[in-house]
């Protein structure tokens, strides 16, 4: 496994945490009048941080044990759009958000160290993303984290067009 990968995905709350404290208290809710461009699903501040963390969770984490223990599984992607309506990802705190994140992170860190690297090869196929092996999913992950950060960049983006228009 990339050591620059490992460090990307162990510094990755911090990063989130600084990211979203970054927006002023009153733009932590806010949406944009147009999506076009968002390099990650369209969610506000609040709803990014909270769909981290359950695709950590109930994502990646599933996938990942499931890789190592099935031959071959299909993996599915998640309806994040159905779950931020459900779970109430605007109504959430945080603090709390954040906190089970770094907790679910640490958990993943160590179900991928403990990987082999015989198992790293272990084939799946990833709905949306086709065949694939562990390691490419544990990229994946990575790249999932970065997709987010990058949409909270976007937002802060907006909203300082939106301020000095």
């Amino acid at each position: 496994m990339l050591t620059a990968t490992l460090e990307a995905l162990a510094s990755f709350p911090d990063q989130l945490d600084a990211y979203y404290s970054a927006f002023p208290v009153e733009y932590r809710h806010w949406a944009p009048a147009s999506w076009d461009g968002v390099p990650s699903e369209p969610f506000t501040a609040i709803e990014q941080l909270c769909h981290v963390r359950d695709i950590e969770v109930e994502g990646y984490q599933v996938r990942i044990r499931r890789t190592l223990a099935e031959e071959n599984p299909l993996l599915v992607s998640l309806d994040s759009e159905r779950l931020a309506h459900e779970r109430d990802y605007a109504g959430a705190d945080a603090t709390a958000v954040l906190a089970d994140l770094r907790l679910a992170r640490s958990q993943t860190l160590a179900l991928i160290t403990s990987i082999t690297p015989e198992q790293l090869l272990r084939p799946a196929h990833f709905e949306g993303y086709g065949d694939l092996t562990l390691h490419s999913l544990v990229h994946y992950l990575c790249s999932h984290d970065q997709q987010h950060l990058a949409g909270l960049q976007w937002l802060l983006g907006k909203i300082v067009t939106e301020v000095h228009a």
